[in-house]
């Protein structure tokens, strides 16, 4: 049995378990020694599997019942495709929840396929993105309220001369989450601002205060969402046509 299979078998066992399994009892089920039953459970746990020990002589492992393991037949390029993608995730405000789906989608990796995916992705690099700097706003906090459709009330900075956030412009608005976009050298939360009454990008590193507030967001017109994307398309066409124009 392969290693991918004997953890996703080791799940199910756990978790249609009445009693916790012991180290010796699951290396006899599944034919291996117990040390490469701890690696197993080691890997499981580091993947964010809920596995944990029960000490004492009715000890061993259990499992959170209603976890399972999602099925996974990956091929070594969209392994790699997966992983590289999650990679470049690490610069925006889904660092954390990128992380950890990284490791779960690493640890049940087929074998065959394991050295050479991680052969390719040491030359994955990505050198000109950086986390977006908000003002002490936990990153992700940003992606947790948008995934929540929870309406947030944000003090945002208006802009500098120089480019920058200038406090003394700031604002306090009540926003509902509608989702992130990455627009130009930035990322931005994207929401319905009742402020303005309007649909309304906020730079993140300009948001110096968040606060969620007890309330999910109303239902609003996808349109609404699709009409700003197509700003934004406009505004980037716009871009690439003026740095036609300095490159002649």
């Amino acid at each position: 049995m392969k290693r991918a299979e004997r953890q996703y078998a080791l799940v199910d066992l756990l978790r249609g378990a009445r009693r916790p399994w012991s180290a010796a009892r699951l290396a006899a089920e599944f034919g291996v020694s117990t040390r490469t039953v701890e690696r197993d459970i080691a890997s499981l746990q580091l993947a964010g599997v809920p596995v944990y020990a029960d000490h004492g002589a009715a000890g061993g492992y259990s499992i959170l019942r209603e976890y399972s393991l999602p099925p996974l037949n990956l091929s070594a390029a969209e392994s790699l495709a997966v992983l590289a993608g999650l990679a470049l995730l690490e610069s925006s405000p889904y660092q954390g929840a990128a992380r950890r789906a990284h490791a779960k989608i690493a640890a049940v990796v087929d074998e065959a396929h394991r050295a050479p995916v991680q052969e390719v992705l040491g030359r994955v690099a990505v050198i000109d993105a950086a986390a977006p700097a908000g003002g002490g706003v936990p990153m992700g906090l940003i992606s947790d309220v948008i995934a929540a459709r929870r309406v947030v009330r944000l003090t945002y900075s208006g802009e500098a001369a120089d480019g920058g956030p200038d406090p003394s412009t700031s604002t306090v608005r009540d926003v509902e989450t509608m989702g992130l976009l990455r627009g130009g050298d930035a990322w931005l939360l994207v929401g319905w601002c009742r402020l303005r009454e309007a649909v309304r990008g906020f730079r993140i590193e300009r948001i110096t205060r968040l606060e969620v507030l007890d309330e999910v967001a109303p239902p609003r017109d996808p349109a609404l969402w699709e009409a700003d994307l197509a700003r934004w398309s406009t505004r980037r066409l716009a871009w690439t046509a003026a740095a036609d124009r300095r490159a002649r």
